[in-house]
């Protein structure tokens, strides 16, 4: 079995580091670990030759699109994110392998195997765009109005009196939601996870985990934040997050 060279980014750590693992456990030489897209395109100006490149789709300063976009010679890329079964469908269709996140040993291993292959084919930027999914963006009220915050840069959604807050950079805002069902419905493939009745997580932002006494958990989303998972959901949020 041919070793791959392979080089990953993603801006969140958690997600960064097991998607390395991962690849390690499955026999990959993992070259480089970049934090956004920004250091990934910096890295490649002098990297070794490459036999792909794992990419999350949305990372500040430039995206996973971007990033193809930029690359001289293009590499065979596949996408780790989250996002509706409607854009794995459109990702499959045009033969661009994709891997939902959480990531499963298994998927990822179909994923090396047409990798090794040679079946994860060379797209340009342009036909990569064409494909971008829908965005995650949803409205919190500010003042007479309303402003955008992304999921990505939320960390759990809390509800109290029929009334749903996200929770961003430790800051509170009022959603137009009443139910953590309403947000579940509205993105059903980003794995978030119900950790209290009055709480859903989304298990990505998680930043550590200290276990308690009970069967239940502590996870930390931010500095000084904590939050306290119920007995129930604590074994389903360590597999989730490949514990």
């Amino acid at each position: 079995m041919s070793v791959l060279k392979v080089a990953l980014a993603d801006d969140e750590p958690l997600a960064r580091s097991r998607l390395s693992r991962l690849l390690k456990e499955a026999g990959c030489e993992v070259l480089a670990e970049l934090p956004d897209g920004l250091a990934l395109l910096e890295w490649l100006k002098t990297a070794p030759p490459l036999d792909a490149l794992f990419l999350d789709i949305q990372m500040p300063g430039a995206t996973g699109l971007e990033v193809v976009a930029e690359i001289p010679v293009p590499l065979p890329v596949v996408f780790v994110t989250a996002y509706s079964e409607h854009a794995v469908r459109a990702f499959d269709i045009a033969a661009i392998d994709y891997i939902l996140k959480p990531i499963a040993a298994d998927r990822l291993e179909r994923s090396l195997a047409r990798l090794r292959e040679g079946r994860v084919p060379r797209r340009s930027g342009g036909e990569l765009q064409q494909l971008l999914p829908g965005n995650t963006r949803f409205p919190v009220k500010a003042g007479e109005g309303v402003v955008f915050l992304d999921l990505r840069k939320t960390t759990h959604f809390e509800v109290e009196e029929e009334v749903v807050y996200a929770v961003a950079q430790g800051q509170r805002h009022r959603t137009t939601w009443t139910s953590l069902a309403e947000v579940e419905s509205a993105f059903p493939a980003a794995g978030l996870l119900r950790i209290q009745r009055h709480l859903l997580l989304r298990p990505e932002a998680v930043l550590g985990l200290k276990p308690l006494e009970g069967g239940r958990a502590s996870v930390r989303v931010a500095e000084g934040q904590d939050l306290e998972v119920s007995r129930s959901a604590t074994p389903r949020l360590k597999e989730m997050l490949g514990l």
